[in-house]
């Protein structure tokens, strides 16, 4: 079987976090060479020094996280501050008030906003999928696209559900080849994980990747 270790966003997003803990997802990253390290913002210059050797593995950070409805110049003062420290993956929220408004330009623009300050930096837009409608899913995937996001990802894995079987199959309808999914809020255990992948998701993310590596179930909330 191939590894699964390049499609994991090793993930600590939880507001209490350390810098302990922080180092300790680093070193965990180095060790099973996963695709990135997910962290929050305050922790972007740690990781891009400690990381600087390990150049294969990513420093990703979240924007507009978890909720999504800062004003989307908030988020993109929060990109460009991302990208100064040196991140090289943006996972930003996307503003569900518009999308449940039917406000479609706002989302667009929302998004294009933080493509245009990511410049040559990997965008991922969070849609949050269980808050939304299959039509919604469908609507907000072909907006990401179309305003140059490099991903969708289902969750933040702090809304009232994770990723889903059901909306990643959405996603993967309307989107091009070029266009990649990450499935993120949930995803435990080596089986889950490479369900989604079969699916042909690109990324995982979590904060179990260590147990998924070692074929164990995580109890984690994330």
């Amino acid at each position: 079987m191939k590894s699964i270790a390049p499609y994991i966003d090793h993930t600590l997003l939880k507001p209490s976090a350390s810098q302990h803990d922080i180092l300790k997802l680093i070193h965990e990253a180095i060790e099973y060479n996963f695709a990135c390290v997910c962290i929050p913002p305050i922790y972007v210059t740690l990781a891009n020094q400690l990381l600087q050797e390990h150049q294969t593995i990513k420093v990703c950070t979240v924007i507009g996280f978890p909720l999504g409805y800062n004003l989307s110049k908030v988020k993109v003062y929060e990109a460009q501050q991302a990208v100064l420290q040196g991140a090289d993956e943006i996972d930003m929220v996307v503003n569900q008030n518009f999308i449940k408004n039917e406000d479609w330009n706002g989302v667009e623009e929302d998004i294009k906003s933080i493509r245009a300050v990511s410049k040559n930096k990997v965008l991922k837009v969070i849609l949050e999928t269980a808050h939304l409608t299959d039509e919604e899913i469908i609507k907000a995937s072909k907006i990401a696209e179309k305003s140059g996001a490099n991903f969708i990802k289902t969750s933040t894995g702090f809304g009232k559900g994770g990723a889903s079987i059901k909306a990643v199959k959405l996603m993967k309808s309307v989107i091009s080849a070029n266009m990649k999914i990450k499935a993120s809020g949930g995803i435990r255990d080596l089986a889950t994980a490479q369900k989604y992948i079969d699916l042909g998701v690109s990324r995982i993310g979590t904060s179990s990747g260590v147990s998924i590596i070692k074929g164990q179930t995580s109890t984690t909330d994330y």
